[in-house]
């Protein structure tokens, strides 16, 4: 009764808390557009737009909201960038759009890496800047997706003075081990390297300046894929752009997607940080609510000027009375990677959930799962190295039918579920294994296998056996040797539907997402007894409390003078598995390509991707990447091309990678890195 009082109570009380609440800012405003460069305490100046609101008072000041991003302003971004900054300046937000420093039409070379030093001091004058501008209140935030959503992440646990909330979109705290370069910390290669790396050559739109002074030292800062892979363990590299999460203090509103490579910090932060913190975890991919390849789709902007009214403006908005989380619950789905409307219904949440109800299956002899473990057993899997095709590029997408890596995994299967079975958190895998080689990985899928056979992927993840007690200190494994392996999958939302079953498949191979292991192995699970193989899953309620229905997205404002020509084909392009059966050879194709037409020229970006594997012989992996970007301009045509080339023997990495710039058809400037890696545990 007690308990049933007090609910009653802070459930009046949010209510009241929300009846109080003022409007959201409205679209008062006009906007205007104004380039201006902000001076760094070195003379370098890094180029800015801001996005000013019109129309307003005499003497009336704003807050500032900083994207701050490599991803050039000018050009590449600046449909997407109007799109946004338009939205809030309506709503009295500057928006200020910065270019780091060497990128875009930012003056300076470019870091030696992601996440630098310099990035960040950089970032805190910026701040700094805004904060002190004649139309400011003081008062700034941070937002953006992916890369701005990292850094704001990074700039909050700094804590400059004039920073006093945060959006992150699709972001991480956590570098090496979630981050696009080692997956679960297992090398990984993708079309991100093949961007950065020919990003960092280019000068800035609309001038593209062959000056030496400018193309130079873009042309020859070294590719940031060489600095990554000499780094291959965890460490001071991949935790130097970071302070403990646990220490944020700046409020934070983070939005994630389940789709998405990056949704495990959103329950990490929700658990260790104790500043107010707000949460999306949409059915999303790798893109803002508004606009996912995966709905369905909502509008988060007007949630933004919730967020940033309360924190930059002082207006109670109601936006702290809402909810902590809204988490969305997948329900089942056929297996297929094209765009669709997930199935599903929102929740509202603190966390952990309400009514968890962690429940831990055991792997079993006859392949079955189960509720006690089997009194003893194992099971053998020869690695097959091409393993992994269906499973994607990374720990997101929706993802075709599984049975094809299922067909060289080890499978565990629950009975015909006579009941719906909802999960909603980080499912951990518990794994008795050894192996015959020095070095492994292990990879594990949760599945949900339909009446009908096909198998749809709810979530994974991997461990490089090396890192089984630390991927700072990595060790070879000792052949035969059991080991105890044990870590999260990545966060999961699902509802297995009464009469499917439930399925854990585990692998050593994930292929092309995670780099081979160099050797032909095998590997034994210890299923029964002490210490059993075992699956925890995050069980909740199927149902839960209802949150009010999110805003559809709003129509987005664009320049008049940018179109896209083909921006279908850029992600997720097209995606060819070729088979050589007598030769036991692989390879995977992807390419992807985007036109722009913009007031000077016309831009041209295409890419492509070739892994290739041998069954036999892991060791001898390799990936190729070409990009090119061709952009005409005035009475000429540019055309940056970037060719990279990683292959690998059981020792060593050999890293090539170049550069080259043409002017109609000549090349004028080229750079080539050229360096063999000895593998470190990978």
């Amino acid at each position: 009764m007690i308990k049933r009082l007090l609910g009653i109570l802070l459930l009046n009380a949010a209510l009241a808390g929300a009846l109080a609440a003022v409007p959201p800012s409205r679209p008062a405003y006009g906007v205007r557009l104004q380039k201006t460069w902000i001076p760094m305490q070195d003379g370098v100046r890094l180029a800015a737009t801001l996005y000013m609101p019109t129309g307003g008072k005499s003497g009336e000041r704003f807050p500032a909201l900083l994207e701050y991003l490599p991803y050039r302003k000018d050009d590449d971004e600046a449909v997407r960038d109007y799109g946004t900054h338009s939205y809030f300046a309506k709503r009295g937000f500057v928006g200020a759009r910065v270019d780091i420093r060497g990128f875009g039409m930012s003056e300076g070379s470019a870091p030696d890496r992601e996440y630098s030093a310099q990035e960040q001091q950089d970032a805190e004058q910026v701040i700094a800047w805004l904060a002190a501008q004649s139309w400011s209140n003081g008062n700034v935030g941070m937002l953006g997706i992916s890369w701005g959503g990292f850094n704001s992440i990074q700039m909050a646990l700094r804590r400059p003075p004039a920073l006093k909330a945060i959006l992150a979109v699709a972001a991480t705290d956590e570098l090496f081990k979630e981050d696009v370069h080692y997956m679960d910390g297992v090398f990984h290669i993708d079309e991100f390297e093949l961007t950065m790396d020919l990003d960092q050559g280019r000068t800035g739109a609309p001038e593209f300046s062959l000056e030496d002074s400018a193309i130079g030292p873009r042309m020859e800062s070294p590719p940031w894929s060489l600095e990554y892979m000499k780094h291959q363990r965890d460490g001071s590299f991949w935790r130097a752009p970071l302070r403990p999460i646990e220490t944020l203090k700046v409020p934070a509103f983070l939005i994630g997607g389940l789709q998405d490579g990056y949704r495990d910090s959103i329950p990490r932060m929700l658990e260790k940080v104790r500043s107010p913190l707000k949460a999306w975890i949409g059915p999303w991919n790798h893109g803002f609510p508004n606009d996912s390849d995966y709905g369905p789709l909502y509008e988060w902007r007007s949630q933004a000027v919730r967020w940033f009214d309360y924190w930059l403006k002082g207006r109670d908005t109601g936006v702290m009375a809402d909810p902590k989380v809204l988490a969305y619950l997948q329900h089942w789905h056929a297996p297929g990677s094209q765009p669709r409307d997930v199935p599903g219904e929102w929740r509202a949440e603190n966390w952990p959930p309400a009514g968890l109800a962690p429940t831990t299956l055991f792997l079993q002899p006859d392949h079955s799962l189960a509720a006690t473990a089997a009194a003893s057993g194992s099971d053998q899997l020869r690695n097959v190295p091409s393993t992994g095709v269906a499973a994607g590029f990374w720990w997101g997408e929706l993802l075709t039918d599984q049975r094809p890596v299922d067909a060289y995994s080890l499978t565990y299967d629950s009975p015909v579920l006579s009941e719906e079975f909802a999960i909603l958190g980080l499912p951990r895998i518990i794994l008795q294994a050894s192996a015959d080689a020095p070095l492994a990985d292990w990879f594990v899928r949760l599945c949900d296998v339909a009446p009908d056979g096909s198998v749809t992927m709810v979530t994974g993840a991997g461990l490089n056996g090396a890192q089984r007690d630390s991927m700072a200190d990595p060790a070879d494994l000792v052949p035969g040797q059991i080991y105890p392996l044990s870590f999260d999958l990545h966060l999961a939302s699902w509802v297995f539907p009464q009469g499917h079953r439930i399925r854990v498949a585990v692998s050593n191979a994930l292929w092309p997402m995670n780099w081979p292991t160099p050797y032909p192995l095998t590997t034994t699970l210890k299923l029964g007894g002490s210490g059993a193989s075992r699956i925890i899953l995050p069980r909740v309620p199927v149902h839960g409390a209802q949150p009010r229905v999110l805003d559809p997205p709003e129509p987005v404002d664009a320049p008049t003078d940018i179109h896209v020509i083909d921006g279908a084909s850029a992600w997720p392009g097209s995606w060819t598995v070729l088979r050589d059966e007598v030769g036991q050879r692989t390879t995977v194709n992807w390419k992807g390509s985007v036109a722009v037409s913009y007031p000077w020229g016309r831009f041209d970006h295409s890419e492509q991707l070739t892994y290739e594997i041998d069954d036999a012989h892991p060791d001898l992996a390799s990936v190729r990447g070409d990009s090119e970007y061709i952009q005409r301009v005035k009475d000429h045509v540019l055309t940056w091309r970037g060719h990279l080339l990683v292959s690998s023997d059981a020792r060593t990495f050999f890293y090539r990678y170049e550069r080259t710039l043409l002017k109609d058809g000549v090349i004028i400037r080229t750079k080539t890195w050229n360096e063999p890696i000895l593998r470190d545990h990978q």
